[in-house]
């Protein structure tokens, strides 16, 4: 099996969802994207992971900004309003009669192109839109458990080439980075900044814990992490020492303990690195508390 912070519960009604593509709904086998999209040719595209607690769409203002930002950063111009794009969103997650424990992935492309380039003046549509809503319920199993991370040899680029806050279609150094990981026996890749020190996994951004503080990256070669921030956030009212900072693999093995953060698996903890054991290989007592400062902040969203 699978082992990740992506892992959830299986859930059959996935196999009958509809998928929104350009303002259709269709069934999860019809949904399909030209080979000319300028997404599938390049990665010319961005997208926003997010989740359905309760019949809310959590953080929603946040990711809706980021999507924003990555579009006018890549030079793409979105043709529907941010209130055009809630009523998509919600227009499938109602056609699949959606609730709860949802994981929605909406992605836009620059569109169609003529003929394969990386041109986008050989675009002749205007952005293609997708949304995939499922059923997704993280593992309690996996998050107890916890993850291992190996350090891998590809780097963080640095923002002059393709940020790293940039939430875009380009992942291939990520794949990269994570190909290590798996063929090290590890479950998910660390990866170092440009310059050696810390800066985020493959698809999460990682923290440690050490004596009663919480370290995380500068944030300057890192994923630009919704939920990081709102972990920061949570740390700061709650009165538990946050530092964005450099430091080095000689701190993070050292480390009384460790974590990383996502919107889908919220936070989970790491137990080893580089086969090296975390504190004391378990969910450490400290992550444990601003774990649940994190889920009161989704409770205070949804009520």
């Amino acid at each position: 099996m699978i082992h990740g912070t992506h892992n959830s519960e299986v859930d059959v009604r996935n196999e009958q969802i509809k998928i929104f593509v350009n303002g259709e709904l269709f069934a999860r086998d019809k949904a399909k994207i030209s080979v000319f999209d300028s997404g599938y040719l390049v990665g010319d595209g961005v997208w926003e992971g997010m989740r359905l607690h309760e019949g809310v769409i959590v953080f929603l203002d946040l990711h809706l900004n980021r999507l924003w930002h990555s579009a006018k950063a890549i030079g793409m111009e979105l043709k529907f309003t941010k209130t055009e794009l809630i009523g998509k969103i919600w227009q499938t997650l109602n056609a699949n009669q959606m609730h709860n424990d949802v994981h929605l992935r909406v992605m836009v492309t620059r569109g169609i192109k003529k003929t394969p380039t990386q041109d986008p003046r050989f675009t002749i549509s205007g952005p293609n839109l997708v949304i995939i809503a499922e059923h997704k319920k993280a593992s309690k199993e996996s998050k107890e458990q916890g993850v291992t991370l190996f350090t891998s040899t590809i780097r963080r680029g640095s923002p002059d080439a393709l940020d790293p806050r940039l939430n875009c279609h380009s992942k291939l150094h990520e794949v990269q980075a994570l190909m290590q990981a798996i063929e090290a026996g590890a479950d998910e890749a660390l990866m170092l900044d440009v310059n050696g020190f810390v800066a985020t996994c493959n698809a999460t951004n990682f923290f440690i814990v050490k004596d009663g503080e919480v370290w995380t990256s500068t944030g300057q070669y890192c994923m630009n992490g919704i939920t990081r921030g709102n972990v920061i956030r949570v740390c700061k009212e709650n009165e538990i020492v946050c530092e964005q900072k450099n430091f080095s693999l000689f701190d993070v093995y050292g480390a009384d303990e460790a974590f990383v953060t996502g919107t889908f698996g919220g936070i989970t903890p790491v137990t080893t690195i580089d086969g090296k054991q975390i504190g004391n290989g378990k969910f450490g007592e400290i992550s444990r508390k601003v774990s649940g400062l994190y889920e009161q902040l989704i409770f205070n969203q949804i009520n």
